[in-house]
């Protein structure tokens, strides 16, 4: 894959497992919001992010397998969670799925689309 990633020149920039900017070549794939559902629609990890995260990335996989692509090739993250202070406690998970460095966004809601839900990620991959 022809992938660049962007970064000014920041020394605290070089710690963070996302890049500024992704250029790449090819088809893309934008995924729709993927929340933490199981394969019954049921909300996976009730009051637990870490484990929303997981499923939510798991999910995510799927997609990626399917439309024949997979984190290795994932440009741009957008994650919106509805407790910003748990995202961090959790760098590791960020690390297994963000190995690509991807440029990335995290915002905090007031709320998603169940009552249950604690996280919605957008994802975009090249398709090699």
């Amino acid at each position: 894959m022809t992938r660049r990633s962007i970064d000014v020149d920041k020394p605290f920039q070089k710690a963070l497992p996302f890049a500024q900017g992704v250029v790449v070549e090819g088809e893309l794939l934008f995924t729709s919001g993927i929340t933490a559902r199981d394969e019954n629609g049921e909300v996976v990890g009730v009051g637990d992010l870490e484990r929303q995260f997981e499923q939510c990335f798991g999910n995510i996989a799927d997609i990626f397998e399917a439309a024949g692509t997979n984190f290795d090739h994932l440009v741009k993250v957008i994650m919106y969670t509805t407790d910003i202070r748990q995202c961090y406690e959790f760098p590791n998970a960020w690390r297994q799925y963000f190995g690509a460095r991807p440029a990335s966004t995290l915002v905090e809601v007031s709320a998603l689309a169940h009552p249950d839900m604690m996280l919605e990620i957008e994802a975009v991959a090249r398709i090699p």
